[in-house]
């Protein structure tokens, strides 16, 4: 089965690289394509976070791995791909949960979305209490590590 996907907006930022680390002060305007109406932003200014659904059109598909060592680091166990949010994946989705600093017309500012700049956008949802866990997060040790520098 083929599942085809249009982007609905496009990201502006100031990173042209998918670095590692500190994307927690990146500024970044989300554009509705021409093909969506203005409308699919009414009321968003209601809402503090959004997911951001993105698609990772800069990774190279001769990269993506099935499991590996998180950034290479030897420290770091080796973990299957959909246990680690590396950007070489199969279908290349990211995904962000972002901080809405403002809404003008067909663009939205947002805050902390680790996306280089020209991303395309596959899907914009609000954030809301209800959808996000119900338990406590369980992960392993070294991701604290791992991300110590990634939202500074």
């Amino acid at each position: 089965m083929d599942i085809v996907l249009k982007p609905i907006a496009t990201i502006r930022n100031s990173r042209i690289e998918a670095t590692d680390d500190y994307w927690g002060g990146v500024i970044t305007e989300i554009t509705l394509e021409d093909h969506i109406p203005t409308e699919a932003f009414e009321n968003i200014e209601k809402y503090s976070h959004l997911e951001i659904i993105f698609y990772f059109d800069k990774a190279e598909e001769e990269n993506m791995v099935y499991s590996g060592r998180p950034r290479g680091n030897v420290d770091y166990p080796v973990m299957g791909i959909f246990s680690q949010r590396k950007k070489d994946r199969p279908n290349r989705i990211g995904l962000t949960t972002v901080e809405l600093i403002a809404h003008n017309g067909r663009t939205i500012i947002v805050k902390g979305l680790d996306a280089i700049d020209g991303t395309p956008v596959l899907d914009i949802k609000p954030a809301v209490k209800e959808f996000e866990p119900r338990k406590e997060v369980m992960q392993p040790a070294w991701v604290a590590d791992l991300m110590k520098d990634y939202w500074r």
